[in-house]
């Protein structure tokens, strides 16, 4: 169980350019401020995956999202809505070029997370700092549903470890939304945690 100190001192850990290992909603995850260069070349060099692949940004609240991206369409930010928070990772489109260091080599695309915060990881929901999230576990590696799951080497280099207890284990479903402003088109990347067909009926039904 995260308490409410933790989920504090977790905030606090990002605004110093540290390290985490923490559960939210699906596997167990490194956070790091993503505006950090060290910090982000640390959280790559934990898990051994080289610096050009892209992460997502994971912010606690859809609130907290849609003011951090405000130049995403009515479309865009319906699918939002619709899908958040949620176990899926949203590829958008970034005109403005938000969170550099975590979209790899393709700036004009973010990859975005807003977890449904189970009991357990409830008081990270005060959290209002973003930050660039990866799966805690080296890089080819089994994803941890267990803190125990996680290298201990990993968990030997983070600056702090917030336990949420057993999770879902099942990485989150990417959707690509980069067109959805445009014409509504919508694909599954990667199909984890929902299913494609309740995608599906969230996004369709925004399409007119």
């Amino acid at each position: 169980m995260i308490t409410s100190d933790q989920a504090a001192t977790f905030e606090r850990c990002m605004a110093v350019g540290g390290v985490a290992l923490f559960g939210a909603d699906t596997v167990y995850g490194l956070a790091c401020d993503p505006d950090t260069d060290e910090a982000v070349q640390r959280l790559y060099a934990i898990k051994g995956r080289r610096p050009d692949k892209p992460a997502a940004v994971l912010l606690f609240s859809l609130e907290l999202a849609l003011a951090a991206l405000p130049e995403l369409g009515p479309r865009t930010v319906a699918a939002l809505e619709g899908l958040l928070p949620g176990a899926v990772t949203l590829l958008l489109p970034n005109p403005a070029h938000r969170f550099p260091l975590a979209c790899g080599p393709d700036v004009e695309t973010l990859g975005l997370r807003v977890p449904a915060l189970g009991p357990a990881a409830a008081a990270l929901a005060a959290v209002r700092w973003p930050v660039l999230q990866s799966s805690a576990n080296l890089a080819g590696g089994p994803e941890a549903h267990r803190l125990a799951d996680v290298p201990e080497e990993i968990r030997d280099e983070v600056d702090m470890v917030l336990d949420a207890g057993e999770l879902a284990g099942t990485a989150s479903t990417v959707v690509d939304l980069r067109r959805f402003e445009l014409d509504g088109a919508w694909d599954v990347v990667r199909e984890g945690a929902v299913a494609r067909s309740c995608v599906a009926a969230r996004l369709d039904g925004l399409i007119a």
